[in-house]
Protein backbone atom coordinates (compact mmCIF):
# COMPACT_ATOMS: atom_id res chain seq x y z
CA UNK A 1 0.00 0.00 0.00
CA UNK A 2 2.56 2.26 0.56
CA UNK A 3 4.63 1.52 -2.08
CA UNK A 4 1.50 2.24 -4.46
CA UNK A 5 0.52 5.89 -2.34
CA UNK A 6 4.34 7.29 -3.23
CA UNK A 7 4.03 5.87 -7.03
CA UNK A 8 0.84 7.99 -7.10
CA UNK A 9 2.82 10.70 -5.03
CA UNK A 10 1.06 11.08 -2.03
CA UNK A 11 3.01 11.41 0.77
CA UNK A 12 2.80 8.76 3.60
CA UNK A 13 4.81 7.81 6.44
CA UNK A 14 4.66 4.13 8.34
CA UNK A 15 4.81 3.33 11.88
CA UNK A 16 4.50 7.27 13.53
CA UNK A 17 4.86 7.02 17.28
CA UNK A 18 2.26 8.71 18.81
CA UNK A 19 3.32 10.16 22.60
CA UNK A 20 0.83 10.36 25.22
CA UNK A 21 0.61 13.32 27.53
CA UNK A 22 -0.90 14.01 30.76
CA UNK A 23 -2.45 17.47 31.59
CA UNK A 24 1.02 19.06 29.01
CA UNK A 25 3.59 16.19 30.67
CA UNK A 26 4.86 14.07 28.26
CA UNK A 27 4.32 10.19 29.47
CA UNK A 28 5.98 8.34 26.75
CA UNK A 29 6.48 9.13 23.32
CA UNK A 30 6.41 5.49 22.46
CA UNK A 31 2.81 5.11 23.12
CA UNK A 32 1.45 3.87 20.33
CA UNK A 33 1.91 3.37 16.68
CA UNK A 34 -0.07 4.67 13.62
CA UNK A 35 0.38 2.04 10.89
CA UNK A 36 0.15 4.97 7.91
CA UNK A 37 -0.31 8.54 7.90
CA UNK A 38 -1.20 9.86 4.72
CA UNK A 39 -0.83 13.71 3.89
CA UNK A 40 0.00 14.28 7.59
CA UNK A 41 -4.04 14.45 7.61
CA UNK A 42 -5.23 10.62 7.47
CA UNK A 43 -4.42 8.03 10.12
CA UNK A 44 -5.11 4.22 8.13
CA UNK A 45 -4.61 1.47 10.84
CA UNK A 46 -4.46 -2.04 8.76
CA UNK A 47 -5.76 -5.17 10.27
CA UNK A 48 -6.44 -8.70 8.83
CA UNK A 49 -8.88 -9.92 10.90
CA UNK A 50 -12.26 -12.02 10.57
CA UNK A 51 -14.81 -9.20 11.73
CA UNK A 52 -14.10 -5.98 12.72
CA UNK A 53 -14.81 -4.82 16.58
CA UNK A 54 -15.50 -2.29 18.59
CA UNK A 55 -12.24 -2.11 20.08
CA UNK A 56 -10.64 -2.03 16.65
CA UNK A 57 -12.88 1.36 15.95
CA UNK A 58 -11.56 2.43 19.34
CA UNK A 59 -8.12 2.39 19.09
CA UNK A 60 -8.46 4.23 15.69
CA UNK A 61 -10.43 7.32 17.33
CA UNK A 62 -7.76 7.29 20.24
CA UNK A 63 -5.08 7.78 17.64
CA UNK A 64 -7.25 10.94 15.83
CA UNK A 65 -7.94 12.34 19.52
CA UNK A 66 -4.20 11.89 20.96
CA UNK A 67 -3.02 13.40 17.02
CA UNK A 68 -6.09 16.25 16.46
CA UNK A 69 -6.48 14.15 13.17
CA UNK A 70 -9.41 14.70 11.09
CA UNK A 71 -9.99 11.50 9.31
CA UNK A 72 -9.11 7.40 9.96
CA UNK A 73 -9.29 4.78 7.99
CA UNK A 74 -9.67 1.40 9.18
CA UNK A 75 -9.01 -1.23 6.46
CA UNK A 76 -9.38 -5.08 6.91
CA UNK A 77 -7.84 -7.19 4.47
CA UNK A 78 -9.81 -10.30 5.68
CA UNK A 79 -12.89 -9.27 2.92
CA UNK A 80 -14.10 -10.50 -0.53
CA UNK A 81 -13.86 -7.01 -1.55
CA UNK A 82 -11.62 -4.85 -0.09
CA UNK A 83 -14.80 -2.18 -0.30
CA UNK A 84 -16.22 -4.06 2.06
CA UNK A 85 -13.49 -4.10 4.29
CA UNK A 86 -12.90 -0.27 4.79
CA UNK A 87 -14.27 1.74 7.75
CA UNK A 88 -14.59 5.37 8.34
CA UNK A 89 -14.12 7.50 11.35
CA UNK A 90 -14.36 11.00 12.25
CA UNK A 91 -12.14 13.10 15.17
CA UNK A 92 -15.42 15.08 15.90
CA UNK A 93 -14.08 17.90 17.82
CA UNK A 94 -15.06 18.81 21.40
CA UNK A 95 -17.01 21.61 22.75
Amino acid sequence: MIIELKIMEIRVDSEVPVPVEYRGNEITDQGFRIDLLVEDQIIVELKSVEKVKGIHKKQLLTYLKLTGKPLGLLINFNETLLKDGITRIINMPQG
